[in-house]
């Protein structure tokens, strides 16, 4: 079935390009169907502010499309009538991944812009040189061509954030560096707001669930908030804390007086009862939209991910990099550059540790060690208008 899915998506692909694209006419989407990162900002941001726009989202999740539609935004399912003449006509794409975030067989001469998902120190894309995904960027093995075309086709337009980041990203993408927007990213522009109009996004765009949780940890029960958010690795796919013991855990937190939020990859399968008699820890969906939260907690508990440089943009944070597998991840996993000269935090390699630190309040980061690495990835100024230079990018090309 698959198979034969891809070999349609190929014979529908030649016919996209004979469709006339409109230059005000744009086509938003996201991985894993979902309504999130840099290009949920992005659209909203066009959305709010430019009605001579004709900006859709394309998702393949229909209670995206009912919730959004709901809050007044322009959501269309993407075998819709709507959605597929959308995409077919919009002649700038923009996406958090891939062009099949939108449609891959739908994208014959559209302007790609990738928004992607993260600055970093991991090798992504055609810099990874070993692993399982070898075989699709470095071998280019005929089955990986086929199941995955999306990853070959290289994007119009690159979001990056600083010459540090460029210089990963052009490589890894195979386009000239002149091809990465250096404007930061859309996504943090809610972390670095003033309060009233973060409230007020939230009010009118997040989830119920969103606003329950938030309510939840604002009501002054708990004097520190803790959020765990580890990269993915493959053992995670249905083990999301086998380095916690979650009693133990819940124990120091109600000692504390604290809150502990676990969000899982969205990759990760959970099972939300194995959390729920645990008094001072909540499970977050792995399907939300974690950044309007992150901004009502103290303290992020990570590990090799690029949260941390999203997080270090908030003022009065903390970090604890909880490294329990250090020896084994930096051997098998490639990164771009050292880790150890591009990370800010309290780093602690096991179990134990993390508790000490946690018991210690032993988390503190270094400021002027986050203020130069701030301006290693997102530059001498934080950037609050992504989104307006973005839309000011495109209207350029127009």
């Amino acid at each position: 079935m698959k198979f034969f899915a891809y070999l349609i998506c190929y014979l529908i692909y030649p016919f996209s390009f004979l469709f006339p694209r409109y230059s005000k006419k744009w086509a938003f989407g996201s991985f894993r169907k979902s309504f999130n990162d840099n290009a949920k900002y992005l659209f909203i941001h066009c959305q709010q502010h430019y009605p001579n726009i004709d900006s859709a989202w394309i998702t393949m999740n229909k209670e995206v499309v009912s919730t959004m539609q709901k809050k007044g935004l322009k959501v269309y399912y993407t075998l819709s009538p709507k959605g597929i003449w959308h995409a077919l006509t919009s002649k700038f794409w923009f996406y958090n991944s891939y062009s099949s975030d939108i449609m891959y067989c739908l994208s014959g001469r559209a302007v790609c812009i990738n928004l992607w998902h993260g600055v970093g120190l991991k090798r992504t894309e055609f810099n990874i040189q070993t692993g399982a995904l070898a075989a699709r960027y470095q071998e280019k093995r005929l089955k990986e061509i086929f199941f995955h075309p999306e990853v070959f086709k290289r994007p119009d337009w690159f979001l990056s954030s600083t010459p540090f980041q460029t210089k990963m990203f052009a490589s890894a993408f195979r386009i000239p560096e002149t091809r990465c927007l250096e404007f930061g990213y859309p996504r943090n522009e809610i972390l670095t707001t003033r309060e009233p109009d973060r409230q007020a996004f939230i009010d009118k765009f997040e989830s119920a669930d969103t606003r329950h949780l938030l309510d939840f940890i604002k009501n002054g029960l708990y004097t520190k908030v803790f959020i765990y958010m580890p990269t993915w690795r493959d053992s995670q796919r249905e083990i999301f804390t086998q380095s916690f013991d979650l009693e133990k855990t819940n124990a120091i937190m109600k000692e504390k007086n604290a809150l502990l939020l676990l969000k899982p990859h969205a990759n990760t399968l959970i099972n939300n009862k194995d959390f729920e008699h645990y008094d001072n820890i909540r499970l977050i969906d792995s399907k939300t939209d974690i950044y309007p939260i992150l901004p009502y907690s103290d303290v992020l508990i990570t590990d090799y991910s690029s949260i941390l440089y999203d997080y270090i943009l908030m003022p009065n944070k903390n970090v604890i990099l909880y490294l329990y597998d250090y020896k084994d991840y930096i051997h098998h996993r490639d990164l771009y550059y050292p880790f150890d000269e591009n990370i800010v935090g309290k780093m602690v390699f096991n179990f134990s540790e993390l508790c000490q630190s946690i018991e210690n309040n032993d988390y503190q980061i270094d400021d002027l060690q986050k203020t130069e690495l701030v301006k290693k990835f997102w530059g001498e100024t934080i950037y609050q208008d992504s989104c307006e230079r973005l839309v000011e990018h495109v209207f350029h090309l127009l």
